[in-house]
């Protein structure tokens, strides 16, 4: 790989690993102030909602000018949110704005990988991607935890610059300045990744045309045999993997008996499976077999089914391995595909913003459902029960649709051979 490629990646990960890291300290905000409990799974909508909203927009914009230079503006709008929480703002207004910076980043980040590199190192490079990804939310997570450990930050409080009074008195802002600081390192990467030389399209000013543009790049991206099906799978996976994170955590506290720190150590397990798994696939599938990982997705969903009868802590982590490794293994080539397409349809930028907007409304609306499964006071059994099955049945209907495409596609080629003969 380039050296660019590893600055991009560096980039990538600092911004992510701040991103976590000011979740756990928006959530110790929220509880400083006596936030109602609702209020912290809110950050989690409050940060989706720009992705949903601002898509017809985000893809233009990455796609107007040098990807580095989105890059930058969007980690100085995640800055600008981690400074707002610093002032005293509502953590959940200024984790919107770092989600509003964190919106416009994602097609920058993955469409100058298909301008930079040739797409026969996409899915090497998604695997990089995703396996750093999910570093940074381990990280980022403990990190954020260690910061409001009040033994640690009251050690971190006790050092004193010389001649200067940094102004930092409490744990949150403590935690808030560190968290700063990545984005600052993020930031100087940003400055040094490569200029791809691709020419960039004039933003339009009017935001009717760029939503008539996005609605027809969404319906392109449907309509194509492959793009479709690479969408519904990255669509479904990433609903089911935020939602995996609110069940694991309540799963943990029924069925283990552990509480919020340990049952969060757990999703850490689960992304430690899923970088596993995006490794394995980058190494093994490549773009051409991408479709033939989807089984994976339906035995993800049945494997799930088998948290209802582990109570124990030993069990409990090589199953969630399996299920994250699964389901690293099925995205990541499904994710290459579905740039691809994007790519040579509408330009990447376009793409990953419809990918975006997909994914987004499907993590809203899974984790809404699961909601409204925890207010009607179901068991967690069911709903790990509900969940896989739910998953495990679209998974075999998506794979249903991918055998219709290709019998289509089959016909089309025996006319088209008929007729030259």
């Amino acid at each position: 790989m380039p050296l660019g490629f590893y600055i991009i990646m560096a980039a990538q990960f600092f911004s992510a690993l701040a991103d976590n890291a000011l979740l756990i300290a928006a959530i110790a905000a929220l509880r400083e102030m006596h936030a109602p409990a609702e209020y912290e799974p809110l950050l989690k909508t409050f940060f989706t909602v720009s992705y949903v909203v601002l898509a017809a927009f985000v893809g233009a914009f990455a796609d107007s000018m040098p990807k580095g230079r989105v890059m930058l503006i969007s980690n100085t709008i995640k800055i600008i949110g981690c400074a707002m929480m610093f002032v005293g703002s509502h953590p959940l207004a200024a984790y919107a704005v770092v989600g509003l910076g964190a919106a416009c980043y994602s097609p920058a980040k993955y469409g100058i990988l298909t301008e930079y590199l040739p797409h026969r190192l996409l899915v090497v490079a998604n695997g990089w991607i995703e396996g750093l990804t999910v570093g940074a939310i381990i990280l980022g997570v403990l990190i954020g935890g260690m910061l409001i450990r009040p033994d640690i930050a009251e050690h971190l409080l006790s050092f004193d610059f010389p001649l200067f009074d940094t102004g930092i008195d409490t744990v949150g802002e403590m935690a808030l300045s560190v968290v700063a600081l990545l984005y600052i390192v993020a930031a100087l990467f940003n400055m040094y990744v490569p200029d791809t030389g691709v020419d960039h399209k004039q933003l339009k000013k009017n935001p009717w045309y760029l939503i008539h543009e996005f609605n027809h790049c969404l319906a392109l991206l449907w309509r194509d045999k492959l793009g479709q099906i690479s969408l519904a799978v990255t669509t479904l996976f990433w609903g089911a993997g935020a939602t995996l994170q609110f069940i694991v955590i309540k799963w943990a506290e029924v069925a283990l008996d552990l509480g919020l720190s340990k049952a969060s150590m757990l999703q850490g397990v689960v992304a430690v499976g899923v970088a596993v798994g995006a490794i394995v696939a980058a190494k093994f599938i490549t773009l051409r077999k991408s479709v033939r990982v989807i089984p994976l997705g339906i035995a993800m969903g049945l494997i799930v089914l088998i948290m209802n009868f582990v109570s124990s802590l030993w069990l409990a982590v090589p199953l969630l391995i399996i299920i994250g490794g699964l389901s690293g293994f099925f995205v990541v080539p499904m994710n290459a595909l579905l740039q691809h397409r994007g790519h040579i349809l509408m330009g990447a930028g376009h793409s990953i913003a419809v990918q975006n907007f997909n994914e987004n409304i499907s993590i809203l609306i899974m984790t809404g459902l699961y909601y409204l499964m925890i207010k009607m006071d179901l068991s967690i059994y069911w709903v790990v029960t509900l969940f896989g099955l739910f998953v495990s049945g679209l998974m075999y209907m998506i794979r249903l649709r991918h055998f219709a495409n290709q019998a289509i596609q089959d016909d089309v080629q025996h006319l088209d051979d008929s007729a030259h003969h």
